[in-house]
Formats: C-alpha cells, structure tokens, sequence
C-alpha cells in the first residue's frame, strides 16, 4: 500500500549573526516561518519552517499545498522526498518518491540531447534500462530530432525547456511531488503539453503539488491543505481550503489607501 506519513515533524533553519529582536518582528510578520532563539539548534536564532507538522495520505489522495510565500509548502515538499531532515518528528513513506522540482536535473551545456537525458533519467531514479526504453517516447514527444546528438549549448531556451519536459514526464510515477505547474513555454507545445502532464499525474499513486493557482488545485487535485508559519491549520475539501485561505488573506491585507500614521504596527512590512 502506497502512503506517506509526517508525524510532528519540525524543521529548522540558523540564522547566523542575526539581530533577534528586529528579525522576529519582520520574519514574523512578512514570511511564513517563526523566528525563535534556542530549540534544536542551541542558543543560536532559527527559523521554524516547519512545527510540529501531522499529515497521512493513501494511495488516490491528490494533496494541494495552498499558503502564502514562507507559510511551508516547499518545505513539506523537501521533507517527503528526503532533501530536507526534520529536526524532531518523522517520515514515513511507502512506495517510491518522485519528486519534480526541476524538469531536467543535472544539465550540462556540453553534453548531447542524448547523454542529457541518461544523466536526467538516473538523477530522477530511473534505472539506465528503463531510460533507455523511453528514448524514443521522448525523441517523438519533444520533437527536436537531430538537434539531440549536438551539445545543448545548441539549444534554445524553448528546445531546453521540451528536452527537459520530455523527460521529467517520461519516469513512472510513485508518489509524485510538484513544486509549482511544469511548464512549457512553447504555444504551439503547450496543448500537447498538458495532455502529458495529465496523463503524467494520472500515473502518480499519490499526488502532493504547492501551487499558488486556484484553478491548478482545482483541477488536479481532492483535497487541500492550508499552510501557515509552518503548521498544518487545516485540511479538507479543496473548495473548503481555497475560501479559508483567501478569507485569511483579506482579513490581513492593508486596507486601501492607510499609511503608516494610520497603522503604525505595520510600519516594518511597508
């Protein structure tokens, strides 16, 4: 059976040379994280991206990570697929992690198309058999024909971005793991594009994406889960997570047109 389980992880970052009171007072208001002196890190300032943070998902879960910038959500994402290590709490996955941060890791300028997309395969996880089966599924998909024997450096913008998607595509999903839509910026590319994303993400046992697109929640996922200064505030129905979320948001922005006089607490976020 397919899952993975955060059980009251806490992550934490130093900060070094930092002066404590004035760095609370921002980091607190304008990011995500707390700032706090001592935990696991000694008498040094750290930040809390994650606290005491309880999430279980099952195979079929499609997980939206919704919160402004710092409230996490990447966070969660590194801490599942091992990048980061929890201070305190642990991780528990079963089945495989196939994290999709960056469409082509490991790319080097000087190797062909082809040598890429060994070095890309191997640094998702994929066996060098397997790789080499899907060569031709990505030849035909990123439609960049003899441009593959020559270096990348080659390459525009546009060819690197198809070569990488192609790719990060072509692996067999376990538990998949999105930072953010994989893009592709060719228009012409784009509708066949977003067909193989989906079929992509139909793939995955287990979907976890952070998106700051309602629509992309909505659409690829069946349940969300609201992030804030690193903790888990709420988990539920999609539509649910997207009102609490936007409620939140106009309940703390600045009313239009107030200056500093008007709210001089705000005065370090302006």
């Amino acid at each position: 059976m397919v899952a993975v389980i955060l059980e009251r992880v806490c992550v934490e970052f130093p900060i070094y040379g930092a002066h404590r009171s004035l760095r609370k007072a921002l980091f607190a208001r304008a990011t995500g994280g707390l700032i706090e002196q001592g935990g696991a890190a000694g008498n040094r300032s750290v930040v809390k991206a994650l606290n005491d943070f309880s999430l279980e998902l099952h195979e079929g879960d499609r997980l939206g990570l919704v919160g402004h910038n710092g409230a996490g959500k990447s966070t969660v994402l590194k801490v599942m697929a091992g990048v980061y290590e929890p201070v305190a709490g642990r991780v528990l996955a079963s089945g495989k992690i196939t994290p999709c941060f960056d469409i082509l890791p490991g790319l080097d300028v000087e190797d062909t198309g082809y040598e890429n997309i060994i070095t890309g395969g191997l640094l998702l996880g994929m066996p060098r058999r397997d790789i080499e089966n899907k060569i031709a599924d990505i030849e035909q998909f990123s439609e960049l024909g003899e441009y593959l024997s020559l270096p990348l450096r080659t390459y525009s913008s546009g060819m690197l971005v198809r070569l990488g998607f192609a790719v990060a595509t072509a692996v067999d999903p376990g538990i998949l793991l999105i930072d953010e839509a994989i893009g592709a910026s060719d228009a012409r590319f784009a509708e066949r594009a977003s067909r193989r994303l989906r079929h992509f993400i139909d793939r995955s046992s287990v979907l976890v994406v952070a998106s700051h697109s309602d629509d992309l929640i909505r659409s690829w996922c069946n349940k969300a889960a609201l992030l804030e200064a690193g903790k888990l505030v709420q988990l539920g129905a999609v539509d649910d997570i997207l009102n609490a979320y936007h409620a939140k948001a106009r309940a703390t922005a600045p009313l239009a047109g107030a200056t500093a006089t008007d709210h001089p607490s705000n005065s370090l976020c302006e």
